[in-house]
């Protein structure tokens, strides 16, 4: 059986695109536009990312991006092999028995000026897989807490109970059953203290 397509239903079929084409705009280039605009203003850090603003409104960093801080005064985030970098985020990919890795965690060692025996816990002198983690476990926070609270003039129990407070960036993760905090809101809430 031959099919034969006449001039008069090629004119036909175009005209039916025609007149369904505004229709496909509004809905694909307009409805659809407006529909993933709202849904990105209500999900949290989707449109306006996770920045975390000073009382004054200045923009003072990220609240799923670390941060360097050194100072005595403030806790320390994870070592970074991006030096916290967001633009360059990644991992060193040493092996934890290499020459590389032993010498790096000496030297991370080394601001700790730790006691015969005492033990630092392991997220402060490893990197995360992206470099950018800003949480350190509780228990990296709990052995800050005394260089913070001398360098602050604080007792321990005030820096303590800023750590245990979730309003400061204190979370659980599930699965593991282990407790984090978020550095930036730990050391803002540190610097509110004070002010």
């Amino acid at each position: 059986m031959k099919t034969t397509i006449s001039f008069g239903n090629l004119t036909q079929q175009f005209v039916a695109s025609l007149r369904i084409l505004p229709f496909t705009v509004v809905i694909c280039c307009g409805l659809y536009t407006v529909i993933i605009f709202l849904a990105a203003q209500v999900v949290p850090y989707s449109s306006s990312g996770s920045l975390i603003r000073s009382e004054k409104g200045e923009v003072v960093g990220s609240e799923l991006i670390a941060q360097q801080f050194t100072l005595p005064k403030y806790f320390w985030p994870r070592p970074s092999d991006v030096s916290w970098n967001a633009a360059n985020a990644g991992g060193s990919n040493l092996s934890p028995a290499s020459l590389a890795m032993r010498k790096k965690t000496k030297k991370l060692l080394a601001p700790f000026a730790l006691k015969q025996g005492e033990k630092v816990p392991t997220d402060l002198v490893t990197s995360s897989g992206s470099g950018l983690d800003p949480h350190i476990s509780l228990a990296a926070a709990k052995f800050q807490a005394s260089r913070v609270a001398r360098a602050r003039g604080l007792s321990i129990a005030q820096v303590m109970a800023i750590i245990n407070n979730p309003a400061n960036g204190k979370s659980t993760i599930f699965l593991l059953n282990e407790s984090l905090v978020n550095v930036l809101q730990l050391n803002r809430s540190l610097d509110r203290l004070q002010n």
